[in-house]
């Protein structure tokens, strides 16, 4: 996810908070990410605050090496929670 997907991701995320359910967990599935740079890094930390604001958990599920990478270097990991696989 780079600068051109950020945006498309944000509106997405919003829609998905946006449910009939008061509270409700989301899970971005990150198992065909194959590149993510700032703008995406910056999109799910939005994402993750705006989450939080309205009492929901957010979970990143599956993440490539990459991501990893990106999440360690920033030091931005220990701000998700993520899972190995994506739920059923």
């Amino acid at each position: 996810m780079d600068i051109s997907r950020a945006d498309h991701f944000r509106h997405v995320f919003l829609a998905a908070l946006s449910g009939e359910r008061l509270h409700h967990d989301v899970v971005v599935d990150l198992q065909h990410l194959s590149f993510c740079d700032s703008s995406g890094l910056n999109a799910l930390l939005a994402a993750r605050t705006v989450a939080a604001e309205s009492s929901q958990n957010l979970y990143l599920a599956a993440p490539r090496e990459q991501f990893t990478r990106l999440l360690e270097i920033t030091g931005a990991g220990d701000l998700f929670t993520i899972e190995p696989v994506p739920p059923l």
